[in-house]
């Protein structure tokens, strides 16, 4: 797969030349030139180096008040919670059917918020397989920090989950597109390269992504078995300082995974709207297991579920 990478600075050698032989110069007595200067070759453009449009440092400048905003309330917090945020079984249950069972949005609705009752679950069944593809605009130094942190957060999906969840760009279905409001296009383009058939709600959202929707994740099922996830496609707004990209990076790479839903009950937890935490909390490590857990399989209603989730808390494995 080809990756998009950052406009850099394009200075040719003969450039560096052309500036040394110029000083030089300038130290004597000028005398006239005993050849005439070549052409610049047709089809040589030295490129600029990029500058954000206004909506792109709109946006910076916004991300950048609302995480001041957020650390000043004492929310984005980046432990796994505490002696302040206790939980019990009964909140791990409770709290995992109502972000596996239900969906925030209606499927295939676009941004219509879901009114339905409990859904079926939803999980990978072959191996997840991350990409990571970068906007034009997206800096180096972002792509570095970024990419080392998925493939880290990757790994730990995978011991978490028992599942086979790793950064690999051989055959990819799991893909993560930071990119900027100036890659609108090229994200667009991709998109609908990697679902061609994705609907019109679905589509809008890539197209006209609301300031609030810092980063989101769709998933899509495998052909005859709409319940096991064959690919996702996650997109995260590059111009989010370092925290907010990075909290985006653990819950929309979480909720790809299955977890689709949000409860304000949940805590400690990202799994809420509230902002409190920023990375994977334990909490939110329990419910990722309960998921991958091999007695819930894809498919499963709450109802035929529910007794097997109070069965895999207790530790009860022989009546399972």
């Amino acid at each position: 797969m080809n990756r998009a990478v950052g406009i850099g600075r394009f200075r040719p050698l003969w450039v560096g030349a052309l500036a040394g032989a110029v000083l030089l110069a300038s130290c004597d007595t000028p005398e006239a030139p005993t050849s005439k200067p070549h052409a610049r070759p047709d089809g040589l453009v030295t490129e600029k180096p990029y500058e954000p449009s206004a909506e792109s440092a709109a946006l910076s400048r916004y991300y950048n008040r609302l995480q001041s905003q957020l650390l000043a309330q004492g929310l984005l917090r980046t432990g796994g919670g505490g002696v302040d945020t206790p939980y019990t079984e009964r909140d791990v249950s409770r709290n995992f059917e109502r972000i596996a069972f239900y969906n925030e949005y209606t499927p295939g609705g676009g941004l219509e918020e879901s009114k339905d009752g409990p859904d079926v679950l939803r999980k990978w069944v072959k191996p997840v397989r991350m990409t990571i593809e970068y906007g034009k605009t997206v800096p180096e130094e972002i792509k570095e920090g970024d990419t080392a942190a998925i493939r880290g957060y990757a790994a730990r999906l995978s011991r978490v989950t028992g599942h086979d969840i790793a950064l690999d760009d051989g055959a990819p279905n799991f893909h993560v597109i930071i990119a900027s409001e100036d890659d609108r296009q090229d994200t667009v383009a991709r998109v609908l390269e990697l679902a061609p058939t994705i609907g019109a709600a679905s589509r809008d959202i890539f197209e006209n992504p609301p300031r609030k929707f810092y980063c989101f994740v769709m998933t899509f099922g495998r052909p005859g078995a709409l319940h096991t996830f064959d690919k996702a496609i996650v997109l995260i707004r590059s111009e989010q300082p370092d925290l907010m990209r990075r909290s985006c990076i653990h819950e929309e790479l979480a909720q790809g995974l299955g977890l689709g839903n949000d409860s304000a009950t949940a805590r400690p937890s990202i799994f809420n709207d509230d902002n409190e935490f920023a990375f994977l909390t334990t909490h939110d490590e329990e419910l990722l297991r309960l998921l991958y857990h091999p007695t819930l399989t894809p498919g499963m209603t709450l109802e035929q579920a529910r007794p097997l989730i109070s069965r895999i808390l207790d530790g009860d494995p022989g009546q399972i």
